[in-house]
C-alpha cells in the first residue's frame, strides 16, 4: 500500500506536495519522493526512509514547478532497495515522472512485453516501472501531446495492465495525469481550490491531504477514469475503461485509511464505528451472560470498533495500551523479526486496567498472529484473569494481490486453521470474528453507497481473476523468508 498525491497550482507546488505526503505517511514508511514539473526540465528527489528523513531544504529548494506529484511508499513483491522508491522517470516521450499505488497481477507478462515488443528496457523489479512504460509506449504511439492523447494511453494501459492501480503522472508539456483501475481497487480523490480567482486542482489517495492543503473534495475519481490538468488549471475527464463492477478494496476501511478520510462518498470513521455495532451485537448474541469488565481497544484503527462494542454490550470502555508514536506500523516492517521487536517497543500496557479483569481486547483485524499473540501475553503479564480477543474483520485466510503485502498463504495464522485451533495460538480465552455480510454491511452504510468490494482476503475471490501459478510466484517474493535471503 503506497499514498500518491498530485498537484496543479499557480505557485510552486513542492511544499504543499511535502505537507500532503506527512498526512500520507500511514500509508507507507518505507520511502518517500517528489517530482516537479517547471517548464521544460522535470526534477525528482526520492529516497528510502520516512517524509521527513528524505527531503531537506536543500533538496525541496531544487524542486521548483507549480505541477508536481509525491509518493510514499511500503513495499509489496520484489527489492526493498532505493532504487525502488518512487516516482520512477522516463525521458520517452516528452519526459515523464510516474507514481502509482497498487499492484498489477500479470507483470511478468508486461515485462516480456515492454522489453521485447516496446523496445523499453526496466531497470528495477517495479510493476510501477513496468507501468510507467506502458503508458509512456502507448503514450508515444498517439504521436501527439494532448488530454485526448493522454486519454487514449490511459486507455492503452487498461486494455494490457490487469489489477488494482491508482496512478498519478506529471508529463512535460501537457500537465498532470491521473488514472484509477477500472473495478475501483485503489482509492483516489479529486479536490478543487481556487487561489486568486484561479482554479486549481490535487488528486490525493486519501481525502485528508486535501483537507490539510485546502482543496474542497470534489468526488472520488471514477474506476477506469482518466484526468488531465494542464499547467494553466483546465480540468479534462473522460472514461477510458468500459465500465465494470466497482469493488473497492474493504481492508482500506479496515485498516489502512485514516478515520477521518473520505473515500467512494463512505465515511471510514463512521464504516468502523458501524463494524463495532455489528460486533457488539454478534458477541450478545453469542454470549447474552457475557463475564466481560472492560473493553480495550489495541490502537490505534480499533478505537471507533471497540468504543460502539462497549456501548452495545453494556461495559466500560478503557485505554490500556500506551502506544510509542515513533515506532512505525507494524503490520508493514519488513520481516516477522522486526515485526516481534517492534511490539513490545510500540506498546505498554497500563496494569490498573488489567488487574483481575475480565479484558476484551479489540483489533482491526489478525493476519500474521504475532503482533496478536504478543499483546495478548502482554495483558495476561499485566494481570488479566481472562483475554478475549475481537477481531473488527473476518479471518484473514488468502493473500491481497491488489498492493497489500499480505503474505503467502501459510504465513496467515487463519489460514488452514479453524477459529478454535487460532485461539489456541493466539492463547486467548476467547476468539471472535466479524462475519463477512457484516463488515461489508458496515462499510457500504445505511445509504448502501457501494454494493460490491474486494474481500479477497477473506473469501478469497479475486475480481480480477488470477493467472495459474501466480500465487506460487507471489509466495516467492512476498514470503518473510524471501525478503530475508534479498536482504542477505
Amino acid at each position: 500500500m503506497c499514498g500518491i498525491l498530485g498537484i496543479v497550482g499557480h505557485n510552486d507546488v513542492a511544499a504543499q506536495l511535502y505537507d500532503g505526503l506527512t498526512v500520507l505517511q500511514h500509508r507507507g514508511q518505507d520511502a518517500a519522493g517528489i517530482a516537479t514539473a517547471n517548464g521544460s526540465k522535470l526534477r525528482v528527489h526520492k529516497g528510502n526512509g520516512l517524509v521527513s528523513d528524505v527531503f531537506d531544504e536543500n533538496s525541496m529548494s531544487l524542486l521548483e514547478g507549480r505541477v508536481g506529484i509525491a509518493h510514499c511508499r511500503y513495499p509489496t513483491a520484489g527489492s526493498e532497495g532505493s532504487d525502488e522508491a518512487q516516482p520512477f522517470y522516463v525521458n520517452s516521450p516528452f519526459g515523464i515522472a510516474l507514481a502509482h499505488n497498487g499492484n498489477l497481477i500479470n507483470t511478468d507478462t508486461l515485462r516480456r512485453e515492454v522489453f521485447e515488443q516496446d523496445r523499453r528496457n526496466v531497470n528495477t523489479e517495479s510493476d510501477s516501472e513496468v507501468l510507467l512504460n506502458v503508458f509512456a509506449h502507448e503514450l508515444d504511439a498517439t504521436k501527439a501531446l494532448n488530454p485526448d492523447a493522454a486519454f487514449r494511453a490511459i486507455e492503452g494501459v487498461h486494455r494490457r495492465c490487469v489489477g488494482g492501480f491508482a496512478v498519478v503522472a506529471t508529463v512535460l508539456g501537457l500537465g498532470l495525469v491521473a488514472f484509477r483501475d477500472p473495478n475501483g481497487i485503489r482509492p483516489l480523490v479529486l479536490g478543487k481550490r481556487n487561489s486568486g480567482g484561479q482554479d486549481e486542482y490535487a488528486v490525493a489517495s486519501e481525502s485528508v491531504a486535501l483537507d490539510l492543503l485546502g482543496f474542497e473534495r470534489v468526488r472520488d475519481v471514477r474506476p477506469g477514469e482518466g484526468i488531465v490538468v494542464t499547467p494553466r488549471g483546465e480540468l479534462f475527464t473522460r472514461q477510458c475503461a468500459e465500465p465494470r463492477e466497482h469493488t473497492p478494496c474493504i481492508f482500506e476501511y479496515v485498516y489502512f485509511a485514516r478515520p477521518d478520510s473520505m473515500m467512494d462518498e463512505v465515511s471510514v470513521h463512521k464504516a468502523r464505528m458501524r463494524m463495532g455495532q455489528k460486533l457488539g451485537e454478534k458477541i450478545l448474541r453469542l454470549r447474552p451472560d457475557h463475564d466481560i469488565d472492560t473493553v480495550i481497544p489495541i490502537p490505534d484503527t480499533s478505537r471507533d470498533a471497540a468504543l460502539e462494542i462497549a456501548n452495545v454490550i453494556g461495559v466500560k470502555y478503557r485505554e490500556g495500551f500506551i502506544k510509542n508514536r515513533y515506532v512505525g506500523r507494524t503490520f508493514i516492517m519488513p520481516g516477522q523479526g522486526e515485526r516481534a521487536k517492534s511490539v513490545r517497543r510500540k506498546l505498554n500496557p497500563i496494569p490498573l486496567e488489567f488487574r483481575n479483569r475480565v479484558v476484551l481486547l479489540v483489533d482491526d483485524s489478525i493476519v500474521r498472529g504475532t503482533t496478536s499473540k504478543q499483546i495478548v501475553q502482554m495483558a495476561r503479564d499485566a494481570g488479566a484473569r481472562k483475554v478475549y480477543l475481537a477481531s473488527a474483520a473476518p479471518a484473514v485466510r488468502y493473500p491481497n494481490v491488489y498492493g497489500i503485502d499480505m503474505p503467502s498463504a501459510e504465513e496467515l495464522v487463519a489460514h488452514g486453521r479453524t477459529d478454535d485451533e487460532v485461539e489456541k495460538l493466539l492463547g486467548v480465552d476467547w476468539l471472535i470474528y466479524q462475519d463477512l455480510s457484516d463488515l461489508e454491511e458496515a462499510v457500504s452504510g445505511p445509504k448502501q453507497r457501494i454494493s460490491h468490494f474486494d474481500s479477497s482476503c477473506f473469501n478469497g475471490e479475486y475480481v480480477t481473476g488470477i493467472e495459474p501459478g501466480y500465487f506460487e510466484r507471489i509466495q516467492q517474493l512476498r514470503s518473510d523468508e524471501a525478503k530475508k535471503t534479498r536482504r542477505a
